[in-house]
């Protein structure tokens, strides 16, 4: 007899070999998918460390800038010299194993309060909030700095490259507050800096018969203009009236941190045996009052920088000395206050 095919024993291997086919090309559309987020994954990652480092550059680079603003005491910000080092510190960096070359580096006023936003020319009238600043950018893109960041995995979706950049803002500002024992106890009147000093451009006035900045005998009611006493001997936050503690302090200047808005004791009167503790030929800093003619309690507005140039007792009885610009305090100090001549150590506002 002869057998007849049974078409339904042939199907369900025709159905089977169906079934493995399309799992295959699951499993291949799958695999494509799972390499291609895991490429991103990867690169996404090194694209991150990557920028890392091109931000850690532009804050160098602004920090070192802005450390130079001041640089060797000279008389309002030293736009020049910040740009130049500026510029120099991207090159002392890498991204990648890539060495960076170059940033685009912008000097002028930031204003703290952030309005305007941006950096200003540094050829403003600063306002109260405006601070000296730098700003770095650093910028991994098409001939820059050896090119855009490449992707190591990122062919596989045909994607070779993506550009990178980081900004950073550095300022040098005058302090809010000075830490346990920056300030010397002495305290000068406002009103002889509404005299002698440019708060435009932040510097002493010159006297034209020396070319130097005025010089001023303080601590024993010298005045200058109408009824304006220079400068008088503080015991800080405590109301003593004796020569040891105001040695101490001399010494060891104030016991706590203050800052402006703090209410500190005035001391009138020569003291005359003090002068020998005076040291000479340095720069101090010290608070600055509205009124310091009275034995009273008188709030802190501003810190400034004045250099000592001699101290004389007997009968005479005076420090004499002159203020100075661009005096970077070797203590600990914080906050933003009004500017006479101190600033505190290069910070970073973006």
């Amino acid at each position: 007899m002869e057998r007849v095919a049974n078409p339904s024993r042939a199907r369900p291997f025709r159905f089977r070999s169906r079934q493995r086919g399309s799992v295959a090309l699951f499993f291949v559309l799958f695999l494509v998918a799972l390499l291609g987020f895991g490429a991103f994954a990867v690169d996404l990652a090194r694209v991150s460390v990557v920028r890392n480092e091109l931000q850690n550059a532009a804050d160098a680079a602004a920090l070192s800038g802005a450390a130079a603003l001041w640089a060797a005491g000279t008389n309002g910000p030293n736009w020049a010299q910040a740009q130049t080092l500026a510029s120099n510190s991207v090159s002392l960096n890498q991204s990648d194993q890539q060495k960076l070359t170059a940033g685009i580096v912008q000097t002028g006023y930031w204003n703290l309060s952030g309005s305007p936003v941006g950096v200003q020319p540094t050829t403003i009238s600063p306002g109260v909030d405006d601070v000296p600043a730098v700003q770095v950018t650093v910028s991994r893109a098409a001939n820059q700095n050896g090119g855009a960041i490449r992707l190591l995995l990122g062919g596989l979706l045909n994607f070779l490259s993506t550009p990178g950049s980081a900004t950073a803002v550095a300022v040098a500002t005058p302090p809010g507050t000075v830490g346990a024992g920056g300030l010397f106890p002495v305290v000068l009147d406002r009103c002889i800096y509404d005299q002698y000093w440019n708060s435009q451009t932040n510097e002493p006035l010159i006297d034209p018969s020396t070319g130097q900045p005025y010089e001023f005998k303080i601590t024993n009611y010298q005045t200058y203009g109408a009824s304006c006493t220079a400068g008088q001997w503080t015991s800080f936050l405590i109301n003593a009236n004796n020569v040891p503690t105001i040695r101490s302090l001399i010494a060891n200047g104030n016991p706590s941190p203050l800052s402006i808005g703090d209410s500190i004791w005035i001391e009138p009167g020569a003291k005359a045996t003090l002068y020998h503790s005076v040291p000479t030929n340095v720069t101090i800093v010290i608070p600055v009052a509205t009124q310091i003619d009275i034995k009273t309690y008188v709030p802190i507005v501003a810190f400034a920088a004045f250099y000592v140039d001699k101290s004389v007792g007997g009968s005479s009885k005076y420090i004499q000395g002159h203020f100075v610009a661009g005096y970077k305090i070797p203590t600990s100090a914080s906050g933003v206050g009004p500017n006479y001549g101190a600033y505190i150590e290069p910070r970073l506002a973006q």
